[in-house]
């Protein structure tokens, strides 16, 4: 039986890469000083894996800011545009693609983003054209294993990563309409082999080909080119010593099981998410077992901070094993590391009852090692696994809390939209195309170190509260000076927009440094719900007031929604999902209902994660749409018609929902949109979607400053969609991680092209 990892986080244990990556961008350091950081982050990564005992260990796992861009690099699907400023070395090139480039001859556009299945992390989407060729551009991968060689003194243990070519397809966008992007797939196939036949000359014994769209549902030209992918690299390397593992993860593969009537023999071994789909596990087993293929059991949580359940996993193993052969077993993660943080030995300050509960990265691995030792015969460590799981802790449940959250009625807005516009129109006399900001201002160094030296008590609450009004009252100004209508407090006392929240609900805590990977350099904190949910004092009101008290405008009140916060946060796994939505659903609403009470009459309860959450199969959306757009009217409906619920989303793809974000009834819905020149908007219009929308009009995740021109044009394509009347104009996100000039003279040209609308588009 061997142990193996699908992949590791890349970030560093202090954050190292996000360092050195922007360091790198504001000219700090050179290329070489970035790609030492980047060795040594390596380096880190296989000493923790080699440790703990792994039989294989992955590679090319690492990137400098996402492993999809990565492989659009390596295979030369790098669009013309990011070739024309001839850039020195290829990894200014790589992140021209990521974040755009601009100076004094060109102006480029960053590429789309958008999420990876159903998670946080963030992909750049490649760009395919009509016959596109594919050929080796970069040697990274190469190099990497040539690291891991030396340290390893050897190819054996080696399993070099990549995303597979049907799901790297799949992933991707045609620049035209003139094809499908699986006319592809033999050229692509052509590459791959290539890679594999290099691979092959170093005498590496495994290589992980990653296809995770196997786990959703399949079109038949989807299924038709895995078929003929895996028989053409079958049909090139079957009579080699290195051997395919094809991996699946994020759901099960039971409904794609046909497709392997024809080619799993064409593989060596395939790989099985049992975290999200443990009732796969007979089928699979039954399909699989005249065959010779090896099967890889996923059996920890690679997207949750939960030890395992040892004695869940045992069975699976052991029926694995009985069925099958110990020969023929591997197990590991149901998916990669990267969705965690890295060590837990790094968190001195979690209450022990529920530390003791807890397992990052690294302590992941190395429950791999004691499943082994389990099946090995050591019943100890099954015991003690047992016994520290399910220790019931009196800080973990409250019986009033649950009685609350299973109230079972769903709570509406008292009027329909229509009636409700009509009333806000009368009070707030905004003009056509009224403009505002997501939320965050940037957070610069001068914010985080105030906030730092106030959460280590080097400065008191009143000093620091004193502060933080001083950085409200500043973006308050900015704000009426720029032009626009309605405005913002800015978030400067806030960490990030749910671990902020988690720091004043019970129920949940904050770690010290459990990072993981957002998008690029962007690094989140998940916070961790622990247990029942509930809010004993006000968490925004002081702060949002303050604003609202020093200016004549409109200000919006700013929090986060209970789908987000349980999506975007390691939840508990000691119960439904729903029912811990509903519990963070009633702690937002009492947050809403103190807003509108002390008088502001805005609210955004943003929520980017809906659309995230989603299941990957169609079968299983029904349910989670009942739970999620219950919580959200939980916490939206109990306002008057006269106080408008905003709500934003972000990197979605609203065509398969559009009916259920309809049915979210926010008044104002604010999206990302820019990146894809407006063309997300094109189901809306073909829904009439009735409420408000503010489309993204400049991406925010690109230092570039978008023209005046370039803006308006974009507000004349989204007429083209959507009535004058209900179109709102932000930014597509909020400022956070800009500098204060590329917000600053970004929102000034948002707002002279909103003036101009007004007058040219009437």
């Amino acid at each position: 039986m061997l142990k193996h990892n699908l992949g590791f986080p890349r970030i560093g244990k202090g954050r190292e890469l996000k360092i050195a990556c922007e360091k790198y961008w504001s000219n700090n350091i050179d290329y070489l000083t970035l790609f030492n950081v980047g060795k040594k982050i390596r380096k880190e990564n296989w000493d923790i894996q080699i440790k703990s005992n792994l039989d294989i260990i992955p590679c090319n796992d690492f990137s400098f800011y996402d492993h999809v861009l990565d492989l659009s690099i390596l295979i030369g699907v790098v669009p013309e545009s990011y070739l024309i400023p001839k850039f020195k070395n290829i990894i200014d090139l790589y992140f021209s693609m990521a974040r755009g480039y601009q100076d004094n001859k060109f102006d480029i556009k960053a590429m789309e983003m958008t999420k990876w299945f159903n998670t946080n992390y963030h992909y750049i989407v490649p760009e395919f054209t009509k016959n596109q060729k594919f050929f080796l551009y970069s040697k990274k991968i190469f190099y990497e294993i040539e690291e891991l060689k030396n340290i390893l003194n050897s190819y054996d243990k080696i399993k070099p990563v990549l995303i597979g070519p049907v799901s790297y397809l799949f992933l991707g966008k045609e620049k035209d309409t003139s094809f499908n992007k699986m006319d592809l797939i033999d050229n692509i196939v052509t590459i791959y082999i290539k890679i594999i036949d290099i691979l092959i000359s170093k005498n590496i014994k495994w290589v992980q080909l990653d296809e995770p769209i196997l786990s959703l549902d399949l079109s038949d030209r989807e299924k038709t080119s895995i078929k003929y992918a895996y028989k053409k690299i079958y049909k090139h390397f079957h009579n080699s010593d290195t051997k395919i593992l094809l991996t699946s993860y994020f759901d099960g593969i039971s409904d794609n099981l046909n497709i392997f009537n024809e080619f799993y023999k064409y593989i060596d071994a395939i790989h099985i998410d049992l975290v999200e789909d443990p009732n796969q596990l007979d089928k699979v087993l039954s399909f699989i077992k005249e065959s010779k293929t090896i099967l890889s059991l996923g059996i920890i949580n690679g997207r949750n901070i939960w030890k395992n359940l040892y004695h869940n996993s045992v069975k699976k193993i052991e029926k694995s094993i009985s069925s099958i052969g110990e020969d023929r077993v591997m197990i590991a993660p149901n998916c990669s590391l990267l969705h965690v943080p890295i060590d837990l030995e790094d968190e001195k300050y979690i209450h022990y009852d529920i530390k003791n509960k807890m397992s990052f990265a690294k302590q992941k691995i190395y429950e791999l090692n004691d499943l082994e030792k389990i099946i090995k015969g050591d019943k100890n460590i099954l015991f003690n696994n047992s016994s520290t799981i399910n220790f019931k802790s009196n800080i973990i449940y409250n019986k009033e809390i649950q009685k609350r959250s299973y109230y079972s009625k769903d709570l509406k807005r008292k009027n329909i939209f229509s009636i409700r516009q009509k009333k806000q129109r009368k009070i707030f006399n905004l003009p056509l195309f009224p403009t505002t900001t997501i939320g965050s201002f940037p957070q610069t160094k001068e914010i985080r170190i105030t906030r730092n030296k106030f959460i280590r008590k080097q400065l008191c609450k009143k000093e620091y509260e004193k502060k933080i009004k001083k950085y409200i009252l500043d973006v308050i100004k900015k704000q009426e000076n720029i032009g626009l209508d309605v405005l913002v407090h800015g978030e400067f006392e806030r960490n990030d927009m749910v671990e902020f929240f988690s720091e004043k609900l019970n129920g949940m805590l904050s770690t010290n440094n459990g990072w993981v990977q957002s998008y690029g350099s962007r690094c989140v904190k998940p916070p961790i719900i622990y247990g029942d949910i509930s809010r004993n004092k006000e968490l925004t009101v002081d702060w949002i007031c303050y604003a609202q008290s020093k200016t004549k405008k409109l200000v919006k009140g700013m929090l986060t929604g209970p789908v987000t916060i349980l999506k975007w946060s390691f939840v508990r796994d000691d119960q439904s999902l729903y029912k811990t939505s509903y519990q963070i659903a009633w702690a937002i609403r009492d947050e809403v209902l103190s807003l509108e009470k002390y008088g502001i009459k805005i609210i955004q309860i943003d929520e980017p994660a809906l659309r995230e959450g989603l299941p990957l199969k169609k079968k299983n959306w029904k349910s989670y749409f009942d739970w999620s757009i219950k919580s959200f009217h939980i916490a939206s409906s109990g306002v008057k018609d006269e106080t408008q619920i905003h709500t934003h989303m972000c990197y979605s793809e609203f065509n398969d929902i559009i009916k259920e974000i309809s049915d979210l009834d926010a008044d104002v819905i604010t999206i990302e949109s820019s990146r894809s020149n407006m063309e997300l908007l094109k189901i809306f219009s073909i829904f009439s979607y009735p409420n408000q929308i503010g489309p993204g009009i400049y991406d925010i995740h690109s230092p570039r400053i978008p023209t005046e021109k370039e803006i308006f044009n974009l507000i004349k394509k989204a007429c083209n969609f959507l009535p004058k009347e209900n179109i709102w104009i932000n930014p597509d996100c909020g400022l956070k991680t800009r500098t204060w000039n590329e917000a600053v003279e970004s929102i000034k040209n948002m707002v002279k092209a909103a003036k101009i609308a007004r007058i040219k588009l009437i």
